[in-house]
């Protein structure tokens, strides 16, 4: 043999799939996964969307009837996101006691009982006649102007009505300043001392929403979101808005979207204790699943490389739509 041939070989562990196994670093885990759920007006609805093929709306009784189905395959979570019968300027149908959201909650829980962590988006762009996550000011010369502050007292009141229905955990997703604190605030007021909150602490104004505008019913009317969501440029300032949601009292921090934010996650990672959450979003599941219908790609194989990386990268928690698909292999 060569003497200067190197005594470490790298292939001995990969010679068979028990060694392999044996030596795996990244493991996936049903505890890891939490499924997002659409809510739709309605009864017996089970509509599936055109561009999220497997993916449905769902009206409160199906949705029942969905998280039972994931809850027999061990998936721990589901996060919520209605699409109301009518919106209106101030998206008020996101706090309304009988909104579609909060009769999901009370619905899911009467049912389930504790099965299933009940996490609710909070958000208004699903609610708003306009589309965007906020209130609006038409009132000057130029384009329409999207407004912070006045837009958080909304987004408490939204949170607020969400736990009373029976959320485990408020996720506001706006990315609105100063909005974990002013949620926070409002939850300690009205005895909810021990709900979490799961910020979208770092999104950006990803083109990889876009099926979920569809599924969500939700595209802006105008302009677009780029005033509050973050560059996909800027990686340091990602830091900068995750310490400020840490600061103000979120309890778990989310990225999205996951798979083009791989270097966020790991920053992210290193950087906070917080239990982290990645956003595996809608058109990274439409890619793949456009891939796989052509025959480019193998489905499974794929969608549980892209699930390792987001999990290796470093995020704890990953919300994505193929959750049923995942436990199913787990």
């Amino acid at each position: 043999m060569n003497s200067q041939f190197p005594e470490r070989r790298m292939r001995r562990l990969r010679m068979t799939p028990r060694l392999r196994d044996l030596v795996r670093e990244t493991r996936l885990a049903l505890d890891d996964l939490i499924c997002p759920l659409f809510v739709c007006p309605g009864q017996g609805v089970r509509r599936e969307i055109a561009s999220m093929p497997g993916v449905f709306n769902f009206s409160v009784d199906q949705a029942v009837e969905e998280c039972r189905a994931l809850a027999d395959l061990g998936i721990p979570a589901v996060i919520l996101f209605g699409i109301p019968e009518a919106k209106d300027e101030q998206g008020s149908g996101a706090w309304a006691g009988e909104g579609i959201v909060q009769r999901a909650l009370r619905a899911i829980r009467e049912a389930l009982g504790e099965r299933l962590v009940l996490i609710a988006d909070t958000c208004l762009c699903e609610y708003t006649s306009h589309g965007h996550c906020g209130l609006i000011d038409h009132a000057g010369a130029g384009a329409p102007q999207i407004l912070n502050d006045p837009t958080l007292e909304l987004l408490a009141r939204t949170a607020v009505s969400q736990a009373r229905a029976g959320a485990d955990i408020i996720a506001p997703s706006d990315m609105f300043d100063g909005r974990v604190g002013a949620i926070r605030r409002a939850l300690d007021a009205d005895g909810f001392h021990h709900t979490p909150i799961m910020s979208y602490a770092v999104k950006y104004a990803s083109v990889f929403y876009g099926p979920f505008r569809d599924a969500a019913d939700s595209p802006p009317a105008f302009g677009d979101r780029k005033s509050h969501q973050m560059d996909p440029a800027n990686a340091r300032e990602a830091l900068e808005e995750a310490r400020l949601d840490a600061d103000e009292g979120a309890d778990i921090l989310l990225v999205k979207p996951a798979l083009t934010q791989l270097d966020t996650i790991a920053s992210l990672r290193r950087a906070f204790p917080h239990p982290l959450a990645a956003y595996h979003v809608s058109g990274e599941y439409a890619m793949i699943k456009a891939a796989a219908a052509r025959g480019w790609l193998d489905e499974a194989g794929a969608v549980w490389e892209a699930t390792l990386a987001i999990k290796r990268a470093g995020a704890d928690l990953i919300i994505t739509y193929f959750a049923k698909d995942l436990a199913a292999r787990i």
